[in-house]
């Protein structure tokens, strides 16, 4: 099943969707159509029992050269007229939140998210990516937490997701010097889990990552995904007792039944998320 939208593009195949962005002929700069059909996007998917894993990657040869300034200008007065009035300033305050839900609505999705970095990922491209629960790299990704560059305050989770994956020293090294690194370095600094040689190796690898994460139940992988998002921030004390809240609301389940028949049978379990 394929779904077409101005910017994306949705394949599910199976148990995974794919989320392209899609707009290859401006090297998938985020417009404003990027940031009001994706919240729609991971609700669909979210909401889909078929769909256990999703994954993120861009058509041609760049992932995303970050957020369209030309594109988005006209929904934000403020830059676009130059306008430096309290009233002006106002408006572009409450402008930021929903292109923060945007990046948000893949991190509150149940289901497990993978980014593949391929080509420039620049600005907005790491604040996708940083929402996303696994990231993989081909060996060309050249990636860059780039708004100091350009001017800007990184605003819609980069700065308070970064630093969660990498570390305060390397997300506060990464946002003052804009500076670019190569997929080596991130999986250095562990902003990556594996580097591919080329974008085929990325996808096929992002794929079979995928399937081995819907092989297992979808109750335990969307609950081990709310616990830790959940556990960010609080103390450990309030982490275990959440876990044993959650635990508690998906035992028994059809899903353990299948891991004891399946031992005894001495076969694969297979799930089906009940």
């Amino acid at each position: 099943m394929t779904e077409t939208y101005n910017f994306y593009r949705v394949e599910k195949k199976g148990h995974i969707a794919w989320v392209f962005l899609n707009r290859p002929e401006k090297k998938n700069a985020m417009g404003p159509d990027a940031w009001t059909e994706i919240i729609p996007i991971f609700e669909d998917i979210n909401n889909d029992d078929e769909i256990r894993v999703a994954i993120i990657t861009g058509e041609g040869k760049d992932f995303c050269v970050g957020i369209d300034l030309i594109g988005m200008a006209p929904t934000v007065p403020a830059l676009k007229n130059w306008d430096m009035s309290a009233s002006a300033k106002k408006q572009l305050y409450r402008a930021i939140f929903p292109l923060q839900d945007a990046m948000t609505c893949v991190e509150k999705c149940s289901k497990p998210v993978i980014c593949t970095f391929h080509g420039y990922c620049i600005g907005a491209a790491l604040d996708l990516g940083s929402a996303c629960d696994i990231r993989l790299a081909c060996e060309d990704a050249q990636i860059s937490l780039r708004e100091a560059a350009v001017s800007f305050i990184a605003d819609v989770g980069s700065l308070q997701r970064v630093p969660l994956i990498v570390g305060q020293g390397i997300a506060r090294e990464l946002a003052f010097t804009a500076k670019y690194i190569d997929a080596a370095r991130a999986k250095e600094i562990n902003l990556v889990s594996e580097v591919y040689l080329d974008k085929e190796s990325l996808l096929k690898g992002a794929q079979e990552m995928a399937e081995q994460i819907a092989e297992n139940s979808p109750l335990a992988v969307q609950g081990a995904k709310e616990v830790l998002n959940f556990c960010r921030g609080k103390t450990i004390a309030d982490g275990l007792e959440y876990v044993a809240a959650r635990s508690s609301m998906i035992l028994p389940s059809e899903d353990i039944a299948e891991t004891l028949t399946a031992f005894m049978e001495k076969r694969k379990p297979v799930y089906k998320g009940k």
